[in-house]
Order: C-alpha cells, then sequence, then structure tokens
C-alpha cells in the first residue's frame, strides 16, 4: 500500500484519481475536502499499486478535525512507502516538517512528490528540491502537475519497486474499496463545496439513506444534507430551492457516469447544531476514531 499525504489541498485527491483512471475521490479548490481515507486501486499486468489518499494535515478546530488529522497519522503506518505532495514552494512548511517527523519516527521510505510544476518556473522548482533534500532523504524526489497528467508514468515506475510481492489485493477492475453508496454521498458533498462559499460547505454532511435499484436499472437514491444552521439551510435550499435544484442535477450527472445508469435522486436538507462536535452525528455519519 501506498499513501498519499500533504497538508489540505495540495491535490492528493486529483493525483489518486489521475493515477487510478477514474474518479473516487471528490475534489475541490476548498481546503479539507477530503475528511476521510480513501482506497484508490490501479491494476497493470502483475503490478497492483492500492493508493491510500488522505485528509490534508491541518489545525483542527473541532472534533471531526480531530478525526481527520488522526487518519493521516494512522494512514503514515504499516504501508509499503509514503508520498509526501508538496507544491512547488522553495521552504519545509510545518505540515509537511510533522509529517516528515512522522516518517523518519517509522523508518519509511518516502517519495517526494512536487505537484503543481506548471505553474512555476524551473529555477523555483530546483529550489523547492534542494530546500526538501535538507530535510530528509527520501527514496526519490518526481515532480508532476496531477491535473494535467505530468510526470506519471515517471511516478510509476518509482512506485512499482516498492510493491512486495504476492498476491493481489484486489480482482482486476476495481478502483476502490469504497462502496457505491458512499461514493454517490460523496459525489453530492463535493456539488456543495463546489456551489457553496465560505464555511458552511465544511459544516455540511451527507447521509444516503437509500441506495436501491429497480428492474429496468435505474438507481433509486435518497438522500439528506446536514448542515449545523437554520440560516445554511435557507442558503443550501436557496430561492424557490432552486439552489438545492441546481446542486441536485449536478451530483445526479456525476452519479449517473460513476454508476453508468439513470439515477432518481431525492434530497432533504436538516439542521443538526454543532454536529462537528458530536461524537456519535460523527460516527452516524461514517467517521469514526475508533477504526
Amino acid at each position: 500500500m501506498l499513501t498519499l499525504c500533504g497538508r489540505p489541498n495540495v491535490g492528493k485527491s486529483t493525483l489518486t484519481n489521475a493515477l487510478v483512471g477514474e474518479k473516487v475521490a471528490i475534489v475541490s479548490s476548498k481546503p479539507q475536502t477530503t475528511r476521510n481515507r480513501i482506497c484508490g486501486v490501479l491494476t497493470r499486468g502483475e503490478d497492483q499499486f492500492v493508493f491510500l489518499d488522505t485528509p490534508g494535515l491541518h489545525k483542527a478546530a473541532n472534533r471531526l478535525g480531530d478525526y481527520m488529522v488522526d487518519v493521516v497519522k494512522k494512514s503514515v503506518a504499516d504501508v509499503d512507502a509514503v508520498l509526501l505532495l508538496v507544491e512547488p514552494i522553495p521552504n519545509v512548511g510545518k505540515p509537511e516538517a510533522e509529517l516528515i517527523a512522522q516518517i523518519q519516527a517509522m523508518h519509511l521510505p518516502a517519495v517526494l512528490v512536487i505537484n503543481k510544476i506548471d505553474t512555476v518556473d524551473k529555477p523555483q522548482l530546483l529550489a523547492v528540491m534542494d530546500a526538501y533534500r535538507q530535510a530528509h532523504d527520501f527514496a526519490a524526489i518526481l515532480p508532476i502537475s496531477a491535473k494535467r497528467g505530468e510526470g506519471l508514468e515517471d511516478l510509476l515506475t518509482v512506485l512499482a519497486g516498492f510493491l512486495p510481492e504476492g498476491p493481489a489485493l484486489f480482482p482486476p477492475g476495481v478502483v476502490t474499496d469504497q462502496p457505491e453508496r458512499q461514493i454517490c454521498g460523496e459525489i453530492l458533498r463535493e456539488k456543495l463545496l463546489y456551489c457553496l462559499d465560505k464555511e458552511i460547505p465544511h459544516g455540511t454532511a451527507v447521509e444516503v439513506t437509500k441506495f436501491s435499484e429497480r428492474e429496468n436499472g435505474m438507481i433509486d437514491l435518497h438522500a439528506t444534507i446536514y448542515c449545523e444552521k437554520d440560516s445554511h439551510k435557507g442558503i443550501i435550499i436557496g430561492k424557490q430551492g432552486a439552489m438545492l435544484k441546481k446542486i441536485s442535477t449536478m451530483a445526479r450527472a456525476d452519479m449517473e457516469r460513476f454508476l453508468g445508469t439513470k439515477v432518481y435522486l431525492e434530497t432533504w436538507v436538516k439542521v443538526k447544531e454543532r454536529w462537528r462536535d458530536n461524537l456519535n452525528l460523527i460516527r452516524s455519519f461514517g467517521f469514526d476514531e475508533r477504526d
């Protein structure tokens, strides 16, 4: 297994999707998009790469944040190698230094992946590489652009050297261990992140309450969006339901692409005040720090 770690919004989910060749992790321009550990699988000939996409390492502001940070720390353990994703900035930030310290403490092989190289000139990229060489003896340093797909073949060639011999963990054709209903719930949350401003989307959670298939193959999917304030509920629904309709329409289109069939989607919005600090609610939404 190969863990992808780094600070929020560095491109871990974008890279996971690009490597796997399917959308198994949601992406947005907002930090803390990923909340759970997500498994992406790529099988190429006799090689099977299992990527663990983790939340970004950040300063937790609530119990959900504590859970996300704990997921990162637990994921950087018992793996074959760690991919530390960084932006092309010529200094080692605090989140990166913390992850490097953890990698060193566990004596794990690590590859430094410098993402977003399409945004800088080569001299700046060399300075980034020098800064991280001084911080840790990485097994390899690879510049890539996950968004553009640049450098990914070189990355896979390097990572193949860390794969242990043994039977495949997943059958051919499997790209993730996530249930389809969970991915659909995440797709809906992605559209909330895309359509809503400021802190509102970070205070939302999605629960899929129905996921069933009709005889004709259509999927009936019912989902409840939870938010923390009545005022946020009004914003999510929008004037005469316009915002909720927009979010649901965008989500349904992505769900149909992912599932390969028509989806009948119904969505509701409910208020659960301060749910991000309520352990019972956090667990009911699929986040469990006991795992």
